[in-house]
């Protein structure tokens, strides 16, 4: 649910937020366009100041400025100072599901419960979690080097 604030971010101005969002200590003008290899602090500060405005972003008494409120970036979830995509969390639901049939199966082999049906809907059950995690896991990847692209040099 995007409200007017998030959709006054985006572009350069949305990977300025993600950038001083993931710092431990407040950035100033001079420090994004160094961590984002901006060509000026003039283009730094005029995004800090769109940033400001929209309320996400407070200025302290040495010029340098803190995130006051995270917001949603569509795909991601914020854990901490980290963007992590939700396909994430999708991979890992099916890590955890894919273990337990695991284990499951191993218990059912061990105990002599080899029964062929039941080892047969064990192995298509393991092989369709497999196949869902590994699609998910791709799709995070894919996304999070979206990501650092759009973090990198970067000019206007």
């Amino acid at each position: 649910m995007a409200n007017a604030t998030e959709e006054k971010v985006e572009g350069l101005t949305l990977n300025v937020y993600v950038y001083i969002a993931k710092k431990r200590i407040p950035q100033g003008p001079r420090d994004v366009m160094r961590g984002m290899n901006l060509s000026s602090p003039s283009v730094a500060y005029r995004h800090l100041q769109k940033l400001e405005n929209a309320g996400l972003v407070k200025k302290n008494e040495y010029g340098e400025y803190a995130v006051t409120k995270k917001i949603s970036i569509g795909g991601f979830h914020w854990v901490g100072r980290t963007l992590l995509p939700r396909n994430m969390y999708y991979f890992f639901t099916f890590l955890g599901l894919l273990i337990a049939e695991v284990v499951v199966f191993a218990i059912h082999w061990q105990y002599n419960y080899n029964n062929y049906v039941i080892v047969t809907y064990y192995e298509i059950g393991i092989t369709i979690t497999g196949i869902a995690m590994a699609f998910f896991l791709v799709e995070a990847i894919s996304a999070l080097r979206k990501l650092r692209a759009k973090e990198g040099p970067a000019d206007s």
